[in-house]
């Protein structure tokens, strides 16, 4: 595998602890920002120390885990907090599909933290003004909006297709993207989308890495010394209008047996994934719902202890792709998923997160996000298709999953 490397020889790390510094995100000098924020917590980053892209490949983590290792390991380090996330930090996002050359890791010059009260910057080089102000933020104006690579119809005859080939017996399940396009007037500013996220959906990891910005709601994978935790959701309905629709649709989606059956296959898949890796693992029994303020998801919060020493991306590894994003056998649905969606789907639905040189980290699946390319963006959505899913129902789903990204480019 070759490498895109862009990094000096050495690092020379300094992080100390500062007055708390409010809103992270409202810190960001710059539009090209690195972000990781949940509850008004989590890290920033801006500027560039060093950064790796990989090719396609499936020891694309394997590769990444290596060169961070000799990265961090030679870096001299002054880390007076010595916390998760303290530090030298890479910021990354890996491409869903393992052919997808588009993974990318970045270690910013500059880190702002904030978790359980204690807030620091790390500066990375040299000792300018971290945070001066090279252009204020700017909202998107003149907003044009267009059809992805599938029209709507197309898109729905995609799932109907799906449909025929789980009932086939092919496979159990399958996830199938679509994409929407806008474009405004001037460049897209990555900070706007990321405060209008974060004060939306607080309870989601908003995240900002390399032009691929969005919200997600699922986290991969966390670790934190040995302790290991992830949350696994599949199954969504949309809110209701009124506080008894709203109870109504969560109780349909408590009972129905095809969003359960989705749920299932994720959630067994997560366990068998981690129980290798685990000396001690628990999973729930029975999913709990999640409530988002446009969508409620089925969820399984998934807690364990790592037997041995493992990086967060090591675990990151193993679970790639899940069935909440891919499907199962997973083979066989990324196969369906490369013939029937007629696109790349480039870092979306792919993990996105961050680690530090203890090999701790939070990882997240790049979910209700957009890819920011000067003045466009690309917007995502998927939905897990079982053999009782219906092609209309599928597409409204996705069309409540976008809206995410619609409000933080509209407003």
């Amino acid at each position: 595998m070759k490498l895109a490397v862009t990094a000096p020889d050495r690092l020379t790390v300094r992080t100390e602890r500062v007055a708390d510094p409010g809103d992270l995100v409202s810190r960001l000098p710059h539009p090209a920002a690195l972000a990781w924020v949940r509850h008004g917590e989590g890290i920033v980053g801006w500027g560039e120390a060093a950064r790796l892209v990989l090719p396609g490949g499936e020891d694309r983590f394997a590769a990444a885990d290596r060169w961070l290792r000799d990265l961090f390991g030679s870096a001299e380090i002054d880390d007076a907090v010595q916390v998760p996330g303290s530090g030298p930090v890479a910021f990354g996002s890996f491409g869903f599909d393992p052919k997808s050359p588009d993974s990318v890791l970045i270690v910013p010059r500059w880190i702002l933290g904030r978790r359980d009260g204690v807030a620091w910057l790390t500066t990375i080089g040299g000792d300018a003004d971290p945070l001066a102000l090279v252009r204020p933020p700017a909202a998107p104006t003149r907003l044009d909006w267009s059809d992805g690579t599938l029209t709507a119809p197309g898109w729905e005859q995609a799932v109907a297709a799906a449909v025929d080939r789980i009932r086939g017996g092919r496979l159990g399940k399958v996830v199938l993207a679509r994409d929407l396009r806008a474009r405004a007037a001037e460049p897209i500013d990555a900070r706007v989308l990321l405060s209008r996220l974060a004060g939306r959906f607080p309870a989601c990891y908003t995240f900002s890495v390399a032009g691929l910005v969005g919200a997600t709601p699922e986290l991969l994978i966390r670790r934190s010394g040995d302790r290991v935790d992830s949350l696994v959701l599949a199954g969504t309905t949309a809110r209701g209008t009124t506080p008894a629709e709203d109870a109504a649709r969560a109780a349909r989606l408590a009972s129905s047996a095809k969003d359960r059956e989705e749920h299932a296959y994720a959630a067994e898949m997560v366990r068998d994934a981690l129980a290798p890796l685990c000396a001690e693992l628990t999973v729930p029994d029975e999913p709990e719902l999640l409530t988002l303020p446009n969508v409620t998801h089925l969820a399984s919060p998934v807690h364990g202890r790592l037997r041995g020493e493992r990086s967060v991306l090591d675990v990151v590894a193993a679970l790639h792709p899940t069935p909440a994003v891919c499907g199962t056998p997973t083979d066989v649905a990324l196969d369906l998923i490369r013939e029937l969606e007629v696109m790349d789907r480039g870092r979306y639905a792919g993990p996105v997160g961050w680690v530090d040189a203890r090999g701790d980290g939070e990882w997240g699946i790049a979910l209700r996000c957009a890819e920011l390319d000067g003045t466009t963006a690309r917007l995502f959505a998927g939905c897990g298709i079982v053999a009782d899913s219906d092609p209309a129902a599928e597409l409204a789903e996705a069309q409540t999953k976008f809206r995410a990204m619609q409000y933080a480019l509209e407003g």
